[in-house]
């Protein structure tokens, strides 16, 4: 692993202009600012509000963990990886036991991983062992590229959604319509498909929602519809250019797309000239897939672009420095916000998470948690640093995730993360090469034999595809356009109603497949209206591993079906259960490629 001297790099750039009005008004808690002195030993605590740890009704916190190398990865190289290099052919995985005791016996608060100190009241930046673990993973692994002077600072959150809500009150002055006038009203530029979740956050605060165009690169930097042309292009009389960006560039969500480090520059650099705060939502990092472009040339005969190599400081893990970089290893003026999480390598419940961002707005977003949500959960917080970290002395009663009692500690954490990229690779695999099977339209033309026999014969011809599809360079989505202008159908009902119907004939017996309608990613209703009915998006990793292939096949007969019917009435009827206010109540029944949104 390389380091890095940063002393003589440039301090990262005074955004305080861009803070909210709240923000900047933000003093430190009083309160917390006592919980320094918490720790000195034989202090008489009389100051804070503190319940009795001893009347905790909790002893311990116990758990089965799996291994950190339970699962099998996938190759770094973007080679075809061998069919059986899957799970453990065992459905009786080995496993730690996980324990968080009521006292650790270490005086170090840094170091304690107990009870004690967990289920009480805390530090806003998070639990002491936890933080400092993902502060040096983030500072050494993540992003070993030292940008500015210090490097970027981290604070733990309750999950991304937690960390945007938090960046849109760092950055963004809400605006009420009647209240404030049109020039106050301030922007968010994200993906013209975008995840809704962030959305649905910006829009009640009165912000402009702003569509950049995607190519297979991610969002545009140039041409029609992109980031460029946008900010050259502002129509003041919408309210202020916009100065916030969001944007989920690994395994993009809805359309899987990883955001190449070219591309990246390109973006940065505008953000710079035109003074953006970037949000880089990224919980699908660690799963891009090196298979998905020679996988592509090999069964398309496509020209494709490696995303490989990239030369920077190395993480100390092959793996690690096989994947794109994220807009922290570019980001030379501290102008990258960046979310990460645990839902997707721990599990989502765990509701945690932390940013990573330049000093001075860490410290803004640590003033809006010591009055807001303080800190995660510790019963969760203690649980994970466990897992990771392990006991932290001889005398410490702990037991952690690894196969000896220890914590995975950065080796074993990275192995899990290999693992998981591997079996979500497989899955990406299975679904796709079903998908290439299934996406030309095959017609049977009946001819006569040329014999005197007279005997009937038939050719099988591919014609158009029926859908279009990309493999999908990372995450978690496979993002599928249907060709409707091509149904049977198509001069009697719009792309709109037979992209309804399609939707339905997927619910009903025998396909009973859910999946998500390209519409609700959508950020605009002109985009949901003129091209979000074309798409949908389909999860490969809810479902178990077994229903991949049998889901994916149904899916694909949906659609070949679907194109089977020249009767308007069959459409009609589709509709009618369409329209209906119950029409998605087959979810339970059918097989879940929808994931959560």
């Amino acid at each position: 692993m390389a380091t890095q001297d940063s002393s003589e790099l440039p301090k990262p750039k005074d955004l305080s202009h861009l803070l909210s009005k709240t923000t900047l008004n933000r003093q430190a808690s009083s309160i917390k600012a006592f919980y320094k002195y918490f720790s000195i030993p034989g202090i008489g605590q009389l100051a804070g509000g503190l319940p009795n740890s001893e009347y905790f009704p909790f002893d311990s916190l116990e758990a089965s963990a799996a291994l950190p190398d339970r699962w099998k990865p996938t190759s770094n190289e973007p080679v075809d990886p061998p069919e059986h290099a899957g799970a453990l052919s065992s459905t009786h995985y080995p496993s730690s036991r996980v324990e968080v005791p009521k006292d650790a016996r270490v005086n170090d608060r840094n170091k304690q991983i107990d009870l004690l100190t967990a289920l009480q009241y805390g530090t806003a930046e998070g639990y002491p062992p936890l933080r400092l673990f993902l502060r040096e993973f983030t500072r050494q692994h993540m992003h070993p590229t030292t940008t500015y002077s210090d490097g970027p600072e981290i604070i733990l959150t309750c999950g991304s959604t937690d960390g945007f809500s938090k960046f849109l009150q760092t950055f963004n002055n809400e605006w009420v319509e009647g209240r404030h006038t049109v020039k106050e009203r301030e922007g968010l530029l994200v993906e013209e498909f975008a995840y809704m979740n962030a959305v649905q956050t910006a829009r009640p605060r009165g912000m402009n929602i702003v569509p950049v165009s995607l190519d297979d690169d991610g969002m545009k930097s140039h041409g029609r519809g992109g980031l460029k042309e946008v900010l050259e292009t502002w129509d003041f009389a919408r309210g202020k250019r916009p100065h916030l960006l969001y944007t989920v560039t690994m395994g993009h969500n809805p359309t899987s797309s990883v955001v190449s480090l070219p591309r990246r520059r390109e973006i940065y650099e505008l953000c710079q000239q035109y003074d953006i705060v970037i949000c880089e939502d990224d919980p699908y990092w660690y799963l891009q897939y090196a298979s998905a472009n020679p996988l592509v040339h090999e069964v398309r005969r496509e020209l494709t672009k490696p995303l490989h190599p990239y030369h920077h400081p190395s993480s100390g893990y092959e793996f690690l420095d096989s994947l794109v970089p994220s807009y922290t290893s570019i980001d030379v003026e501290g102008r990258v916000v960046r979310l990460d999480t645990f839902s997707k390598t721990v599990a989502p419940g765990a509701r945690l998470g932390w940013i990573t961002a330049q000093p001075a707005i860490i410290e803004r977003i640590l003033r809006i948690t010591e009055t807001s949500t303080q800190q995660p959960s510790g019963f969760v917080q203690s649980m994970v640093a466990e897992l990771l970290l392990g006991p932290q002395s001889n005398k410490d009663p702990g037991h952690g995730g690894g196969r000896d009692g220890r914590g995975y500690q950065t080796d074993g954490w990275v192995r899990w993360l290999e693992g998981l990229r591997g079996n979500y690779e497989r899955r990406m695999r299975k679904m796709c090469n079903i998908f290439e099977k299934g996406r030309m339209d095959v017609r049977l033309h009946h001819e006569d034999s040329i014999d005197e026999t007279r005997v009937e014969w038939g050719i099988v011809e591919k014609t158009a595809p029926l859908f279009s599809f990309k493999w999908p360079a990372g995450g978690m989505f496979l993002w599928l356009e249907v060709h409707f202008h091509r149904h049977p159908l198509s001069l009697v009902f719009t792309g709109l109603q037979l992209s309804k119907a399609l939707w339905i004939q997927w619910t009903r017996k025998p396909y009973r497949v859910l999946v998500s309608p390209g519409t609700i990613f959508a950020p605009t209703q002109d985009i949901k209206d003129r091209e979000g009915w074309k798409f949908f998006r389909l999860c490969f990793a809810a479902c178990p591993d077994e229903e991949v292939t049998p889901i994916s096949e149904r899916f694909v007969s949906g659609i070949r079906e679907f194109w089977q019917i020249e009767d308007p009435e069959g459409i009609r009827d589709l509709l009618r259960e369409a329209d209906e206010e119950n029409s998605v109540g087959h979810e339970m029944l059918c097989g879940n490629l929808a994931g959560p949104c």
